[in-house]
Formats: C-alpha cells, structure tokens, sequence
C-alpha cells in the first residue's frame, strides 16, 4: 500500500461515527486506526505494523486478506450480490449448510443461518420455546444463564447473559423467566491451573438442587452456557462441570445451548468445544470464525430430532416464524465456504498439541510477573488477571492494551484481565512477540 493513502487517514473526521463499546472521547483524542491487514499483522494509518493477538474480536481465525476468502467474495459479488432465503433460495446457502453439518457434532446435521452471535442466540431461544410448544410442554418458557457469560447484545442475549455492565441500563427491559447458575470462577485451588481446572464440577449441581428445584422442570425450556466466558473473562470450565450440566438437563427434559460463537472453528483444537470437551449439546450457536470475520455470519446447529419435531408437526405452512432478511446471504455463504477450504487444506481446525503446549507456556511465564493474580488457558485462547488498582477497577488492564499497541501488539482488556486469542495460524514467532511485549510493559506498569 502506497504511504500516501494510509497517511490521508489524517484528515479524517472522527465526529460523526458513534464507536460500539468504545469510550468515544478517549479514542477520538487518540485514535488507533487500521489501514490493512494481512495474515498476523494490521497496519495503521500511520504506516506501523501491529500484531493481532485476538484475532481481532475472537473471529479472524484463518488470518486476515487470506486469498481463498478475498477471491470467493469478490467473485460472488460479481455474480450474486445478493438474493432472500424466504421461500426462495441460491445453492451456496445449502452448500456451505452440508459443509457444516459434515463437521458439526453427531447428530447435528440443520443449520439455520443468522448473521450474527447475538442474533443466533436469540434465535438459539426461540427454537427452545417452540420446540417444547410442538410436543405439548408450552409452560417451558424458562432460561438458566450464568453470571459472567456473554451472549451477544440484544435484548435477549442480555437477558440470558451475565455481564453486569451490559444489563446494568436496561434493566427495566430484559427478559422476565430467567434466572442464573454461579460463574465458576475463583474456587479455590484453581488458581494457575493448565488447561481445565480441577475444581468446582459440583457447581454444577446449583442447576438441579436450587433452580430446577425452585422452577419446576416443567417450566424450563433451556440451559445456554459459553463453554469458555471469554468476554467475560476467559473463564475455564472445570473438569466434570459441563458433563454435569449435560447430564442434568437430559435427566429433566431441558435443552443445552452451548454458544460456540468465540468457541467454535478451531479455537480449542478440534471444529467445536464440545468435541474437545466430551459434551453433546442439543443445539450450538455459531458465528465470527465460520467466516474468520471476512463477512458478518452466524447460526445455530440443530439436533436432527429437534429439526424433525418442527418440519414434520402436523398442518402446513411455515414451520418456524422467525429470520433475517440477510440469512444466508450470498457474499456471507462464498465467504464461509472458502474459510472452510482454508481451514481444511492448512489443517487448522486441529492445530498441532505443539503450538497449544507452546501457547500454555506463555501464558502461565506471567506468573510472578508485577501484579499478576492468576493465569488460565485451553486451547489458544487464555487470559492473564492482574489485580486492580484500588478504586480504579479495570484502569490497570485498559492500560496494558494502550502500551502494548503503542509498541506493536494488540491484546484485548476484558476488565483487569488481558485476553489472548491469536489467529490459528499463528507461529511460535508470533506468540513470542506477543507475550514478550505484554511482559515487557507489566514489568514498567504502576
């Protein structure tokens, strides 16, 4: 890219573009602004080069300005830009669907397309509640999120979620029937852990000795649960909790939502958590690296028998009132399917135990490290806590992230906490730079 055009970013007008969760004052006076990218690297307005530890918003798996997904878009755009799936349809949608049924979970062979994590969550939940209306359990109306689970921004997924400071304006608008299992976070002894903690399965039991025990299984329709928090802080499940849930939820008629959206295409070494984790859940939203972030794409996997209950009730017509206009949009499914091209020709949705062990290394040399309070990981994705300053939570991590762009590497402050989520293809190089420049500004931070 020609000097040039990146330093004409200059003249900019910051005003106008209201920034998603984004101090919008602090930006504005000093602005982190991206030109390019390609494969490990963005390149800034500026001309300078900053690694991408996060695969930018836990989504570009594959890397970035990967050839395959360029030229699948730009060809599509040229053909189709786009058509509706309501009633009518275009072959890449049905295509890039039997792609995923081919490696979803058994079982899992229905995809219906969202274009989003918050939206194929929303959806996630209406399927649960018209699913238990088909077969006659219409008092089934009840969610169980967790404290400290993300599960997207609108309405719903705020509700079912657990993030305090995205509920805390909208209180007065969330979902009525939801209540909430315990985050997992901070038993004792899991501090440090390498991989899946050992302790706190029995967490799990919450589920059924307090919730179910309360509500009446009757009245629950659904458990959705991150298998990793990320956002909300990259919390491991210990080992044995999920299978717990999983067991509970069969035992009671209940469906588990499993929301794979930063989970999901790699990141934990084989296609989905549940795969790497053991669990059978009876439906997996999807979203982020389905595409590797090139164009916005979500969904939900449906169990077969869940599918089957809908398109074979009794009556005709429409079997499930719900989508979006762009479900299953052209660009978005050319998109998807070169990703899935690229993922299996460069072996990326396994990536090597190397790597994983390589990665596990570096995330856990931050221990002793000035005011780091724990380290924890699974897969290639971790998370580095710091404790917080007194009386300025989160101040301490938002610093991190500045310095450490200053000097070329983005990692993303959840809280006091610094995420580390790097492309799948990243190299031992790469994780060097990015974990010797995180260590590098601990040592210098107040």
């Amino acid at each position: 890219m020609n000097p040039k055009d990146l330093s004409s970013a200059s003249a900019l007008n910051l005003e106008h573009y209201w920034m998603p969760f984004t101090d919008n004052r602090r930006f504005k006076a000093k602005p982190k602004l991206v030109a390019a990218a390609k494969d490990m690297y963005y390149t800034t307005t500026e001309g300078k080069q900053v690694l991408d530890g996060l695969a930018t918003l836990w989504c570009v798996n594959a890397g970035h300005g990967r050839p395959r997904i360029v030229e699948a878009i730009r060809k599509q755009a040229g053909e189709l830009d786009f058509a509706a799936s309501f009633s009518i349809g275009h072959p890449l949608a049905f295509r890039l669907a039997e792609r995923i049924a081919g490696i979803a979970p058994k079982g899992m062979g229905h995809v219906f397309f969202t274009n989003s994590g918050s939206e194929a969550v929303d959806t996630a939940l209406k399927m649960a509640i018209a699913y238990h209306r088909l077969r006659g359990e219409g008092t089934r109306t009840r969610f169980i999120g967790r404290e400290r689970s993300y599960h997207g921004v609108n309405i719903a997924g705020i509700s079912v979620g657990g993030v305090p400071a995205n509920r805390k304006a909208y209180s007065g608008t969330l979902l009525p029937n939801v209540d909430y299992l315990r985050h997992t976070h901070g038993v004792a002894g899991n501090a440090f852990a390498k991989g899946q903690p050992p302790n706190g399965a029995e967490l799990a039991d919450e589920l059924e000795q307090r919730l179910i025990t309360l509500h009446d299984p009757s009245n629950i329709a659904a458990v959705i649960v991150d298998p990793v928090s990320a956002s909300g802080g990259v919390l491991i499940p210990p080992r044995g909790y999920l299978e717990r849930l999983r067991e509970i939820c069969t035992r009671h008629g209940i469906l588990l939502i499993m929301d794979e959206v930063i989970t999901g295409w790699g990141r934990l070494g084989k296609a989905f958590a549940a795969q790497v984790l053991g669990v059978e859940p009876d439906l997996i939203t999807f979203a982020k690296g389905v595409t590797s972030g090139a164009v916005p794409l979500g969904g939900v996997m449906v169990k077969d028998s869940i599918y089957d209950t809908f398109v074979d009730a009794p009556g005709g017509g429409i079997q499930f009132f719900h989508g979006y206009t762009y479900s299953g949009h052209p660009l978005a499914c050319a998109a998807g399917i070169a990703t899935l091209d690229t993922y299996a020709e460069e072996g990326l949705l396994e990536t090597p135990a190397a790597l994983h062990d390589y990665f596990q290394q570096g995330i856990h040399a931050f221990k002793g490290l000035p005011h780091v309070v724990d380290c924890r990981n699974l897969g290639l994705i971790g998370a580095v806590e710091l404790a917080p300053r007194e009386g300025a939570p989160a101040a301490r991590g938002f610093e991190v992230f500045e310095r450490c762009w200053d000097k070329g590497v983005f990692v993303r402050p959840v809280g006091d906490a610094l995420a580390f989520c790097p492309p799948l293809i990243a190299e031992k190089k790469h994780l060097d730079q990015m974990f010797g420049t995180v260590a590098e500004v601990l040592t210098t931070l107040p």
